[in-house]
Parts: structure tokens; C-alpha cells; sequence
């Protein structure tokens, strides 16, 4: 429940009884103009029993925002992966959730599931893409799985996207320019990129359609180096000698060296994605809609050894005398890569939306991976020799979501005030990846078969929540949510041998409640529990190796994360602003991780089971506009996260040690000024404090390539408007060139320019 704006005048209804059967808020498109400025509104549901975080398009306009999951970078205690402009790997971090757990968060755009749960890592995230920027009107945030709307992946977030449908005749063109100088070992250049969108919308009586297309071109910094232990062995005669490496101590202080750019290097991608949404009102009260998404990416892994022999010829592999000391450099360190894939998301919703008494809703989707090709040489240095290939065509999902809501007429009836919501859920997560040796790992036909692996999953969920006003102050939600989880079909194939996986079934029942009290006018009081079961995913289940090179073992007994969440919080509107203090913990068991297994000889690292991991902490956030003096606006937040092992039976040595990349702190700024109507200036600031890269804790050196940093990171725009429907502007992110890792390097400092034009 969010039960108020951040204007005292506003939040409430004369009096608290009918204040609660105001419908619910429903976001409806407007233009740029007739928004209201500044900062969030009240969220899409007053009922949801959690802590919500909102940033309108008016607030994230003023923001270097190139992808859709830019407008989340100042939220509460949430950070996304986001190694680059175009970064495939953009996954939500959130409290107790770390940025490789990609399977706890949901987000949707219109109701339309834009998560990828066929994986549980950086290697499945959001699929951004089917959204761009400009359609945006607000993003909403819900903390936690106190919802029975929402399945267990919901355990970290829910980004519940809105987009906007016009009202009249409307058309833009938005156009920008990035670019960063990056230094790191041999690495010293800059690296651009470019964005496009147009759009053209209108409503012709009942009908509304808005059409976008989006062209994004773009070149990372190094996202991997190449590197080995330094050697102490003395080289021998006969041994190339090569210069060109570099030294440093790597995350656990253990002298490295540095040979080159090698894995996803320096990765060029060009992007291309078309939306169309149509929505026709077939009553004042009766309103359907289509989705159709078109995204296609074709992208180029380039590598480079740093190291030369003495007659300046790169060197990619053999034994090598560096600094007098021997050196084995084995193929494919510095295999480069390409590939390209085409995807299309379907979507049809049909709703009511009467004022109170009943509603209904029907929301289907499916998002098809059509063609996926990866392409992977066995060797690194120019040419075409051979390699592998792996088709991903045929992986997607389907979803179908029923529900139907009671909203009591207004004024209540006395006090027996229930707003009821009841719904079925369905998706089913397919997988198959088949990979094949080639003789041109460039454009080669596919040869020989290596290996293919293949599943499915199948949810199913029955959910009923009610929220009752059962006093003048006091609320209480609570609702329930059964699931029947099924995976089947699962195989895997390597070589001539094939190996069938039994299927798997499980049912499971999620209880959840809150109860709030209105202390004033101003001040809300809320408790919340939750129970959730986060089910294996399809990939951590079934797949295992997706290359020529790195075997990742999959596990088909995976039991499902076992969650039960609280929170304390309050709000407060107050200083022309919202407050939000929050006290959190999560007890997770079973959590799903991949580790190594270090009680049987040989170990075996898969992904396993956790018996137990605890996160608690609190949050401090504040939204305000007008803060101070006129025309100054700030969202602010700073957060505390301990998220510690408790048992672990196939790593003892975890056991007590702080969870894999959870920040002990975060802290987030955005302070927009409105110097005057047309002109904007904005400062930002990214917190993020010591987190480790291991179980164990034993990454003693952090902020070095292969380790997680503490950093802090500073941005700032200015924003023009020489008239209502253009818009210039010039910003910078990373404002003092900070040079930090997520194992990856991140972007050094950018520069962004934009123009938007618009009728």
C-alpha cells in the first residue's frame, strides 16, 4: 500500500473510510504537456501490500536514459548490470537478490512479462529491448513477494512498466550520441555510439495506435582480459620471447599477468527493434489492445593479444618467454566471437475499467526467439579458421493471466470495505540449444554435432487476495497463491549419446498478509510477511554446455527457493516529499546458486542448493519537489544490506561469510533543477559499497578486473527546451572517469548528446 501522494493536500479523502474505495489509479497516456511535472503520483494499485518506489517520464527525462533500464538507476537499494550501451546482461540487483540471481525479478510493460526466466543469471535478463525510452509515461517498483498477484520470482522486485498511448495526432524524432575514453592496460581509445527513434501515434475515434522504431549502434570498452598467474618458472631456451603484458594484483592479491582482450572483448552491436500497439475502446468501460514487438541484434566479439615478438607480430599461443619466465598460452584464449539473433513478442489484452463493482482482465502473451545464431572461433587471431556454432531458435515462452477484481462502491457501506482480486496464472518456458562443430566459425555451414540441450517447464497458479478496510485507520491484505510447477522433456546430448531427464513436479502455497495503520493524515504504518517459492528454471535444470570451450553443469534435482519475507515500514508525506523507512529480511532456503561442490573428490560445480541464506536490512528514501528552494527536485536514498550464509552442507567453508555481490551499502541521488521553464540541470550519484565475488570471502583486493568495486559514480545533464515539442540536451555519466568492475570493467567517463524533436 502506497496510500498517499507527496501532496499532503491530496492524500487523503476527507475522511479514512472513503479514501479507501477510491477504484484503483489507471494510467492513462497523455502527452508531454499535460503531464504533470515533478515528482511520482500515487501507484497503479493503492492496495499492493509493499513497499513501492515510482519515477514518472517527467523525472527520468531530465536523465542520461539511452535503455529502458535506465530509468531505475537512482531507485532505493537497486542497482542494474549494465556494462554498456546495448549490454545484453542487464539484470536487476535488489536488497537480498545479487546481479547474477536474474530469476527473482519480474518486469512487465502493460501487463506483457518481459522477463526471461528461462535462465537464473546475467545471461537471461529482461528483454529491455521491447520497450524503448520515449513510450515510457512511469515505472513502478514493488519491494518484495508480499503480493499473491505475483509468483516467487517476485522474491527481489517487480518493475511494473507503463507506456503511453496518445490522444491526438502525434510524431518524434530523438537522436543521440555517446562517447567514452577508455584506459585500462594496453586498452587506451575512445569507443561510440549512436541511438535513434521515431515515432508517430494518433486516436481516430474509439481507435489508437502508437508505431516506434528504434536503431541502436554501438562499441563497448573491454569487457574481459586474457590473464594468468604470474609465472616463477624460468624460461628456456627456445622459448619466444614476447613483450607487451601487463602486471597487477588480481582480486585475491595474487600477482597476474595480462596478455590481452579476449572472450566477449570489445563487443560491437547493432540493434534494431520495431513496436506497434493498437487498443480500441469497444465500450466507454470495455477496452482491447495488441502488442508487437520486433527486436533484432547482430553483434561482433573482437580480441586482441598484447603481446608481440621481436619482430612486432602478434603472438596468440605457445610457450613463451615474458620477463625472462615461461609462459603457456593455449588456444582459444583469444577466440573472438559473433553472432546474431531475432526476436518477436505478441501480446493481446482485453479489460474493464468501471469505477467500482467488478472488473475483469485477460492478458496473453509470447515472446518467440526465431532465429539465435553464436558463432565462436577454436582459435584466436584473424582469419577463418574453425569453430563451433549454436542454434538457439525455438526457445521462448508463453503466458496467459486471468483476473478479475471487486472494488466497493464509494462511500463503503459502513465499515466492511473489501476490495477482492482473483486470478489464474499459466506460462510455459521452452529451451533448445543445439551446438555444431564448422569448418568457417565466420559463416560456415554447420558440421559434425557437439552437443544440444532441451526442456521445458510448466506453471500453473490459482490466486486470491482481498484488501479490507476493516476500522477508519487500520487496513489489512492478505491472499493466498497455490502453483503447480512441472518440468519435463529434458535432455541432453553430447556426442552420439543422449541422456533424458525424468520429469518433475511440485505444488506449492504461498500465504501473504499486511496490515497498515493511518497514524495522521500524513503518516502510515505498515507490517508485511510473505511466503514465496522461486522454481528452478528451465537452464539451471536442464542446460549445460553452450560452446566449444566452458562446461557449465546443469542439476535436474534442483528443489525451489523456499522464501519467507518481512517488512517494517512507514511513510510520511512531509517537506513537499514522500519518506519511506523500510526494515526488511529474507530467509531464503534451498536458494538456487551455482558452486562448487566441495565435499566430493573430484569437486563438481553446478547449480546447487543453498540450505539457507539470510538478508536483513533497511531503507531510507525520500521523493520530494520544490525541496528548499523553488524548482529544486530530489529523489535520495540510502540503504543498509547484510545478507549472510547460514548453511551450506556442500560448502562448509561459506558458512558465516557475506552472499555473493550484496553491497553492504547503497546510496542513490538525483537532484533535478529547474532553472527556469524551458532549461534543467541535473546531479546525480551512485553509491555502492564492499560486496565479495565469492562464498567464501576470499576476494581480499576488489576493486582490480575480476573483482566486484566499491564505487561511487557521479553524473550530470543539462536539459533545453527551446519550444514545448524539442528538446537539447548534453550530459555526462561517470563524471570523474572512475574505473570500476563488475569482474568487467564498467564504462569510463561518457558523454552524451541528444536532440528530440516532436508535433
Amino acid at each position: 500500500m502506497l496510500p498517499f501522494s507527496l501532496f499532503a493536500p491530496y492524500a487523503h479523502a476527507d475522511n479514512a473510510a472513503s479514501e479507501m474505495t477510491l477504484p484503483a489509479v489507471t494510467v492513462n497516456a497523455t502527452s508531454d504537456a499535460s503531464s504533470a511535472s515533478g515528482v511520482a503520483q500515487p501507484a497503479v494499485d493503492p492496495n499492493l501490500p509493499a513497499s513501492v518506489e515510482t519515477v514518472t517520464r517527467e523525472q527520468f527525462n531530465n536523465w542520461s536514459v539511452v535503455n529502458s533500464e535506465d530509468t531505475l538507476k537512482y531507485l532505493p537499494n537497486l542497482a542494474v548490470r549494465k556494462r554498456f550501451t546495448g549490454d545484453l546482461n542487464s539484470i536487476i540487483a535488489v536488497r537480498g537478490t545479487s546481479n547474477t540471481q536474474s530469476a527473482r525479478g519480474l518486469v512487465y510493460a502493460d501487463g506483457l512479462l518481459l522477463s526471461n526466466l528461462l535462465g537464473n543469471s546475467y545471461s537471461f535478463p529482461p528483454r529491455w529491448s521491447m520497450v524503448y525510452p520515449e513510450e515510457i509515461q512511469r515505472v513502478d517498483v514493488i519491494y518484495g513477494p508480499f503480493s499473491a498477484l505475483y509468483p516467487g520470482n517476485s522474491l527481489g522486485a517487480t518493475v511494473l512498466i507503463s507506456t503511453r498511448m496518445p490522444t491526438k495526432f502525434e510524431a518524434s524524432a530523438d537522436v543521440k550520441a555517446f562517447t567514452q575514453h577508455f584506459s585500462l592496460y594496453g586498452v587506451n581509445q575512445n569507443f561510440n555510439g549512436a541511438q535513434a527513434t521515431a515515432t508517430i501515434g494518433d486516436k481516430i475515434g474509439k481507435f489508437s495506435y502508437r508505431l516506434g522504431v528504434n536503431h541502436l549502434d554501438n562499441t563497448s570498452q573491454p569487457l574481459n582480459f586474457a590473464t594468468t598467474a604470474k609465472s616463477s618458472t624460468p624460461a628456456r631456451p627456445g622459448d619466444k620471447v614476447v613483450n607487451g603484458a601487463y602486471f597487477y594484483n588480481n582480486q585475491n592479491n595474487a600477482p597476474t599477468a595480462v596478455l590481452g582482450v579476449s572472450g566477449e572483448g570489445i563487443e560491437h552491436t547493432v540493434q534494431d527493434q520495431f513496436t506497434l500497439k493498437t487498443q480500441y475502446d469497444f465500450t466507454p468501460t470495455v477496452q482491447g489492445a495488441f502488442t508487437l514487438g520486433y527486436w533484432h541484434q547482430t553483434y561482433n566479439s573482437q580480441t586482441s593479444s598484447f603481446l608481440t615478438d621481436q619482430n612486432g607480430n602478434p603472438v596468440y599461443s605457445g610457450t613463451v618467454n615474458i620477463g625472462g619466465n615461461r609462459y603457456t598460452i593455449k588456444d582459444p584464449t583469444f577466440a573472438p566471437s559473433r553472432g546474431y539473433n531475432e526476436n518477436w513478442l505478441y501480446g493481446l489484452s482485453l479489460r474493464t475499467h468501471q469505477a467500482t463493482g467488478w472488473n475483469a482482465e485477460a492478458i496473453a502473451s509470447y515472446y518467440d526467439v526465431s532465429n539465435s545464431v553464436a558463432r565462436t572461433a577454436n582459435v584466436g587471431g584473424p582469419g577463418n579458421g574453425a569453430g563451433v556454432v549454436t542454434f538457439g531458435d525455438g526457445t521462448g515462452w508463453k503466458t496467459l493471466d486471468l483476473k478479475a477484481t471487486w472494488t466497493p462502491p464509494s462511500p463503503a457501506a459502513g465499515l466492511l470495505n473489501h476490495a477482492l482480486t482473483f486470478g489464474y496464472h499459466y506460462d510455459n518456458y521452452f529451451v533448445d540449444n543445439r551446438t555444431y562443430n564448422t569448418a568457417n566459425w565466420r559463416d560456415g555451414a554447420a558440421g559434425s554435432f557437439a552437443n544440444s540441450f532441451s526442456g521445458k517447464t510448466q506453471t500453473q497458479a490459482l490466486y486470491a487476495q482481498d484488501a479490507w478496510r476493516f476500522l477508519p485507520r487500520w487496513k489489512v491484505v492478505y491472499g493466498l497463491r497455490y502453483e503447480d510447477w512441472n518440468a519435463y522433456k529434458g535432455q541432453q546430448s553430447i556426442g552420439a549419446a543422449g541422456l533424458p531427464y525424468p520429469e518433475s513436479n511440485q505444488q506449492h502455497v504461498s500465504p501473504k498478509a499486511s496490515i497498515s495503520f493511518d497514524v495522521t493524515q500524513d503518516l502510515t504504518l505498515r507490517a508485511s510477511v510473505g511466503r514465496a517459492y522461486r522454481f528452478p528454471t528451465v537452464s539451471e535444470l536442464f542446460q549445460g554446455t553452450i560452446n566449444g570451450f566452458t562446461i557449465v553443469n546443469n542439476n535436474p534435482n534442483l528443489q525451489p527457493e523456499n522464501d519467507l519475507s518481512k517488512e517494517l515500514s512507514a511513510e510520511w508525506a512531509h517537506w513537499n516529499g514522500l519518506w519511506r523507512l523500510s526494515l526488511f529480511q529474507d530467509d531464503v532456503k534451498n536458494a538456487i546458486f551455482s558452486q562448487t561442490d566441495t565435499t566430493v573428490i573430484p569437486n563438481v560445480t553446478s547449480f546447487q542448493n543453498i540450505g539457507k541464506v539470510r538478508s536483513r536490512g533497511v531503507e531510507v528514501s525520500y521523493q520530494g519537489q520544490d525541496v528548499g528552494i523553488h524548482g529544486l527536485d530530489l529523489i535520495a536514498s540510502v540503504a543498509y544490506t547484510q545478507s549472510k550464509i547460514l548453511a551450506n552442507a556442500q560448502n562448509p567453508a561459506s558458512v558465516g561469510k557475506y552472499f555473493y555481490r550484496i553491497p553492504l551499502f547503497r546510496a542513490d541521488l538525483a537532484a533535478s533543477y529547474h532553472i527556469d521553464e524551458r532549461s534543467t540541470v541535473m546531479l546525480g550519484a551512485r553509491y555502492s559499497g564492499r560486496e565479495y565475488n565469492t562464498l567464501t570471502n576470499t576476494d581480499s583486493n576488489p576493486n582490480v578486473f575480476g573483482g566486484t568495486s566499491t564505487y561511487t559514480v557521479a553524473d550530470a545533464k543539462y536539459t533545453f527546451k527551446p519550444t514545448r515539442s524539442t528538446q537539447l540536451a548534453v550530459g555526462i555519466d561517470n563524471l570523474f572517469d572512475a574505473r570500476y568492475f563488475v569482474y568487467h570493467p564498467y564504462p569510463g567517463r561518457t558523454y552524451y548528446v541528444q536532440a528530440r524533436f516532436g508535433i
